[in-house]
């Protein structure tokens, strides 16, 4: 059982490998022990713990992880072999806890499970969101630089953040010309980016935005500019001549215009989603989309996905060591970063993606950490006690122990 794991393991990483790079066999082993290794250590997961863990002593993998590896391109190809092909990429800073004062990139950093700045780092991530599959693949982590170093540059943080998205769109729009980000990217320079980078933005807007109507009666034959905007927009009171009711149930109604938002100088279309509680108070959230031929549906569709990013980050950070790089360089932290987020798609395409859809529960990173942490204990038993794993009597044996404490076993 632990034999057939690994080897699934080896033959998928090894197969992704061989079409991104021509890596010479020790970088490729060394590829593939270190993201099941994230997926074995229980507890922090640090040099420490994999020089404990691994194959090599502790100053090995300082001096790796200092190596560059193209995680975009390596992960861009797990998502084209085994997404479903319906893609929107997703765009999202998370804050990573940090202490010290010697680390690259430490500076104070928004934190929405905090809701404040606090210091550490922070990163910025790239995920290609799967619409069909509900889930998302971890495509590239990049460290956001602290304030001293963006003065520097003469750019702020939305260039920044823009800037990331730009060098790569070649790699991106190979996945999908939609990118979904949070209401913080609704805004025109980097809308504006986006766009003449040849990728469709899908974001949401404040409920107080100035929006308007396109005027769409007859010419008055005036002298002067023909008459563009037909009035401002009230979301509470929506002109149903030119919104179209696309979907109402017991949760929510859906409605879409083409209108232009003055904040953005563009046209956008609009999707309002107007719901009711319990006492009986209306709520409006406003999404939208740059491609104005795009359906309604598939732009509430797309944004409510987007927060499957958001899970990628939770089973980092509880699981796959995220939050736990010991390290100070650049390189090393980026290393650690998209390793540990890597890691979790190797899981899932493993464990998840190959049940089928109508079988599979939730995806369980508790689950997958307990068996394959199991099966480094198993593993270690089997070489110091010289016992045949392949004995007759051993497999069920074996079997309940790699499922030993795990939530469904």
């Amino acid at each position: 059982m632990s034999q057939n794991i690994n080897t699934e393991y080896n033959s998928f990483i090894t197969s992704m490998l061989n079409k991104i790079s021509h890596l010479n066999k020790w970088r490729r082993d060394f590829i593939i022990e270190v993201l099941c290794l994230f997926l074995s250590i229980k507890g922090r997961i640090n040099f420490l713990q994999l020089g404990r863990y691994g194959k090599h002593g502790e100053q090995q993998y300082r001096q790796q992880f200092e190596k560059d590896f193209d995680f975009l391109s390596f992960n861009k190809e797990i998502v084209l072999s085994k997404g479903s092909g319906k893609f929107a990429i997703a765009f999202d800073p998370s804050y990573i806890a940090k202490a010290g004062k010697s680390t690259y990139g430490l500076d104070k950093y928004w934190s929405g499970c905090a809701q404040k700045a606090k210091w550490g780092l922070e990163i910025s991530g790239l995920a290609a969101v799967d619409i069909e599959n509900h889930t998302a693949f971890h495509l590239e982590a990049v460290q956001t630089p602290n304030g001293e170093m963006l003065d520097d540059q003469s750019i702020n943080l939305l260039d920044w953040y823009a800037k990331i998205i730009t060098d790569r769109v070649a790699t991106l729009i190979l996945l999908s010309k939609y990118l979904v980000a949070d209401a913080y990217f609704s805004k025109k320079p980097f809308i504006d980016k986006m766009t003449l980078a040849g990728l469709f933005s899908i974001s949401r807007l404040r409920s107080d935005s100035y929006l308007r109507y396109l005027y769409k009666g007859e010419k008055t034959g005036k002298r002067g500019r023909p008459k563009k905007y037909g009035g401002k927009i009230n979301i509470k009171e929506l002109d149903l001549n030119y919104f179209e009711k696309i979907e109402q149930n017991n949760e929510y109604t859906l409605y879409c215009a083409i209108v232009n938002s003055k904040a953005l100088k563009r046209d956008i279309k609009l999707v309002v989603m107007e719901q009711i509680n319990e006492k009986q108070k209306k709520s409006y959230y406003l999404y939208f989309s740059t491609d104005l031929e795009m359906d309604g549906k598939q732009i509430y569709e797309f944004y409510h996905n987007r927060f499957q990013i958001e899970f990628l980050y939770r089973d980092g950070k509880q699981f796959t060591g995220l939050n736990d790089c010991q390290a100070r360089s650049e390189n090393k932290l980026k290393f650690h970063f998209n390793s540990s987020l890597t890691s979790i798609n190797v899981a899932k395409v493993i464990h998840w993606l190959s049940i089928d859809k109508e079988q599979r529960e939730s995806f369980s990173m508790s689950d997958i950490k307990t068996m394959n942490h199991n099966i480094l204990l198993l593993e270690r038993f089997f070489d110091v006690f010289a016992i045949d794993p392949n004995s007759i009597k051993n497999p069920d044996i074996i079997k309940e122990l790699i499922n030993y404490g795990r939530i469904a076993a």
